[in-house]
C-alpha cells in the first residue's frame, strides 16, 4: 500500500473535525469528509480531487451505509476511519432531562457504532484498517460538575473500544482511543453546548458561577486543534499505532491522577479485596 491512505473523518463540516480534514488533505491523502450539510463541507475545504463530502447524520443508520458506499464507488476502499462527530449536553444530572441523555448517547455513542458498523465490512475485506475515536480526559475521569451525560457517553465509548480492538485485531484492523484535554474548538459554542433548564432549587447556589465557567473557557482553551490534526496523521502512520493517545498536557496530567486515585483505593482495601476466594 501507498503512504497516501483513503481517510473517512465524521463531524468535518466544523470544529476540530474541519481542522483534522485539511490536515488529511494537505498530507496528500484522499479524504471522504461527512457531515449533516455536505454543501457546507465542501465551501469549507474547497475543492479538491481528493475529497469526497457526504452526507451524514451519525445517529441515522442508512446515512452511515450510504457515505461509506459513496466512499467505496469513489475510492474503492477506506484506510482510516476518524469517529469525530458528537455533541455536549450539560448541566446537573437531575436537571438533564431524558431526552439531552438520550441526545448525547445518541451523537456520542451510538452513532460512532452505526458508522464504525457500516466501515467494518470494508476493513474486514481489505484486512486492514486503522478506527481512531475521539473521547475525551471525561472518558477517562469526570469528578466535574455540569458533565454527567458527556462521561457517561465517554466512559462508553472507552469500553465499546477497548473491547472492539481484541474482536477486529485478526482482520488487521487496529484501534486508537484519542483523550483530548482542552482544546480551543466549537464545542463550548452555543451550537455545540446546550444547558439543562434549571428546575431543582437546591442547585442554584451553583449553578450561575458553574455556567459563568463553562462558557468563559469557549475560545479560551490552551491546545491547538491543527497541532491535534498533525499529531493525528503521526499515529496513523505508527505501525503499529497505539492503542491510545493522551493529547495534551492537561490529558496526561488527568491520566496520571486517574492512575494515582486507582493505586491509592487499590492499597487502601487491598487485603479485604484479596480475601474473597473461596476458602481452600
Amino acid at each position: 500500500m501507498s503512504d497516501n491512505k483513503v481517510w473517512f473523518i465524521t463531524g468535518a463540516g466544523r470544529g476540530m473535525g474541519a481542522d483534522f480534514a485539511r490536515a488529511v488533505l494537505g498530507a496528500g491523502h484522499q479524504l471522504v469528509a461527512t457531515g449533516r450539510d455536505p454543501k457546507r463541507v465542501a465551501e469549507l475545504l474547497g475543492q479538491s480531487d481528493n475529497l469526497l463530502p457526504a452526507r451524514l447524520d451519525v445517529t441515522r443508520v442508512e446515512d452511515a451505509l450510504q457515505a461509506v458506499r459513496s466512499a467505496v464507488e469513489r475510492f474503492g476502499r477506506i484506510d482510516v476511519l476518524v469517529n469525530n462527530a458528537g455533541t455536549f449536553e450539560a448541566g446537573f444530572f437531575e436537571e438533564l432531562t431524558p431526552e439531552q441523555i438520550d441526545r448525547t448517547l445518541a451523537a456520542n455513542l451510538i452513532g460512532q457504532m452505526h458508522v464504525t458498523r457500516a466501515v467494518l465490512p470494508v476493513m474486514r475485506r481489505q484486512r486492514s484498517g486503522h478506527i481512531i475515536t475521539l473521547s475525551s480526559t471525561a472518558g477517562l475521569v469526570s469528578a466535574v460538575e455540569f458533565t454527567s451525560a458527556y462521561a457517561t457517553s465517554k466512559f462508553g465509548l472507552e469500553g465499546w473500544m477497548e473491547a472492539l480492538r481484541v474482536e477486529v485485531a485478526p482482520f488487521g484492523i487496529q484501534t486508537t482511543i484519542v483523550n483530548p484535554g482542552f482544546f480551543r474548538t466549537e464545542l463550548l459554542s452555543e451550537q455545540s453546548t446546550h444547558y439543562a433548564d434549571a428546575s431543582i432549587a437546591d442547585y442554584d447556589d451553583r449553578r450561575a458561577s458553574l455556567l459563568e465557567a463553562w462558557k468563559g473557557m469557549h475560545g479560551q482553551q490552551g491546545g491547538d486543534p491543527g497541532k491535534l490534526a498533525q499529531a493525528l496523521l503521526a499515529i496513523a502512520s505508527q505501525e503499529p499505532p497505539p492503542r491510545r493517545f493522551l493529547a495534551g498536557s492537561d490529558a496526561i496530567s488527568a491520566a496520571e491522577q486517574k492512575i494515582a486515585d486507582l493505586q491509592a483505593d487499590i492499597d487502601s482495601n487491598r487485603q479485604l479485596s484479596t480475601s474473597l476466594g473461596f476458602n481452600t
